[in-house]
């Protein structure tokens, strides 16, 4: 079940829809000033990995400044493509 994350653009108020079912019809409506012009944004996230057995490394994390603000790169342990 995901929560979708929306901004409104009329007031700049942020909302979190949880969706159920993905079939589900669900009213895009801003609660604070009723409007109807919203835009989806990137949700942050937040994990927890613990070390294991392997490397005995983590998650590792690198900012750096883009044109919009900061911009995060995560290395994460593991298998790639």
């Amino acid at each position: 079940m995901p929560i979708y994350e929306f901004k409104c653009l009329k007031c700049e108020e942020f909302i979190e829809l949880l969706v159920m079912n993905k079939d589900e019809e669900i009213e895009l409506k801003c609660p604070k000033c009723a409007g109807e012009n919203l835009e989806r944004v990137l949700s942050s996230t937040s994990y927890s990995m613990g070390v294991g057995s392997g490397t005995g490394q983590g998650a590792k994390s690198q900012t750096r400044t883009c044109g919009s603000g900061s911009c995060t790169t995560y290395e994460v342990p593991g298998h790639t493509r």
